[in-house]
């Protein structure tokens, strides 16, 4: 087992934040162009990222620099008939980069609370809008086009929220050695590391491929849902492969779990969040979901219920279920202790699911069938995907099989098998 090397400097752990980024999230290779983007206060990162992405070969790095604040300053003073605006010019050309094959690595950081001064119905139409513009992009996204990954940056207004009794210096140092700990930056050999996680995360993927459930039963304190299966789901893990090239790559850095397709029409029950729900710069806390026939038909919220209840609007698919997600109470990420409020990090502390839309990899053949083949096995269409986390180590997991019969597959959170 490899463990932390305390030598490391904090330059070279971000440097080997960049390596993963590169060889290990987007598995750049020699001759292929990268599309990078990230929040303003990442510069660093994404000036090494670039550095290393040319000495990899890469033809041409185009950057995107983003600040987010121009998303609130819009919330708090646009027009109110300007809201369903989006910029279509740029949607066409992420998407012409994609189509091409360009590498698409984005890095995160966003203040969870930049939206609370907004009012939630403004930020739901500017965040709809946005969703049914990038469609072309998420599309390809959702299939697996290209490699994409995203990895984190530790902002000060992040690292505030989730330290908030340091100081900020302090804070955002802490927030980094949690990063570099979830990447594996923070190892002698973070990319062998990568490769030790994912052959194990593969294990579990293989036994889970191999049962044959048609359904799971999810059961904990406030959470009593039977979740069916799409007909024709697969379960998948950490690594994907692009249809461009067939190259391995990695999606979400860090990734603990291994997930698959619900049916989109045959779930009931309640699930109860575990963990607050970071979407459009809002917190949606301590909330209830109840499905009928794989549609949530009532909610409930201690925070952030108005927002919650505009993701749920967003169109038919967003009040249905597009993900799955299995990840074991013992995961580093969890064993921290540590609530980042960024989805990208917590989901990974936790098992989860995705309100919208469904993976088209997580169906036998779903990059080649039809949507309307899909969705008549049960997948599920949205212009959205959001992930909200309902694990901890008081949920047990039951796989029903196809005769009916039904058998332990987490107790206590845990794996039992």
């Amino acid at each position: 087992m490899l463990t932390i090397d305390q030598k490391l400097t904090f330059d070279q752990k971000l440097d080997n934040l960049a390596t993963l980024a590169l060889r290990v999230g987007v598995n750049l290779q020699p001759g292929q162009r990268l599309a990078l983007g990230g929040p303003v206060e990442s510069l660093d990162l994404l000036r090494r990222i670039a550095k290393q992405a040319y000495a990899f070969g890469a033809p041409h790095v185009h950057v995107e620099i983003i600040d987010e604040q121009m998303g609130l300053i819009r919330a708090l003073h646009a027009h109110e008939d300007t809201l369903d605006a989006a910029d279509e010019e740029r949607t066409e050309m992420v998407r012409s980069k994609m189509e091409r094959g360009d590498a698409y690595l984005r890095v995160t950081g966003s203040d969870p609370d930049l939206m609370a001064p907004a009012d939630p119905a403004r930020v739901a139409r500017m965040a709809k809008a946005a969703s049914i513009a990038n469609r072309p992009v998420s599309d390809l996204v959702q299939r697996s086009h290209m490699p994409w990954t995203i990895v984190a940056y530790a902002t000060p207004a992040w690292a505030r929220k989730a330290f908030p009794e340091l100081p900020e210096e302090e804070a955002v140092a802490k927030l980094w050695d949690a990063i570099f700990a979830a990447t594996r930056a923070d190892v002698a050999d973070p990319v062998a590391a990568w490769d030790a996680h994912l052959a194990q995360l593969q294990r579990a993927n293989d036994h889970l491929n191999a049962r044959g459930y048609v359904a799971l039963h999810l059961m904990a304190p406030g959470t009593d849902l039977r979740l069916g299966l799409a007909d024709t789901h697969v379960w998948e893990s950490g690594g994907s492969n692009a249809l461009v090239n067939g190259a391995r790559f990695v999606a979400n850095m860090p990734t603990e779990e291994v997930f698959t397709a619900p049916h989109a029409h045959r779930v009931d029950g309640t699930i109860a969040s575990s963990k607050p729900l970071s979407y459009q710069g809002q917190l949606i806390d301590r909330f209830q979901l109840t499905f009928r026939d794989g549609a949530v038909v009532a909610v409930t919220a201690e925070q952030g219920q108005a927002a919650l209840e505009k993701l749920l609007e967003i169109d038919e698919g967003s009040r249905r279920l597009g993900e799955i997600a299995l990840v074991p109470h013992q995961s580093p990420i969890s064993q921290s202790g540590l609530l980042f409020f960024n989805t990208l990090f917590d989901e990974n502390a936790a098992c989860h699911v995705a309100l919208g839309r469904a993976y088209e990899t997580t169906m036998k053949d779903g990059t080649t069938r039809s949507l309307e083949e899909l969705q008549a096995d049960g997948f599920n269409q949205s212009f959205t995907h959001v992930d909200f986390m309902f694990g901890s180590d008081a949920l047990d997991v039951d796989g029903e099989k196809p005769d009916g019969t039904r058998e332990a597959v987490m107790r206590g959170g845990a794996w039992s098998f």
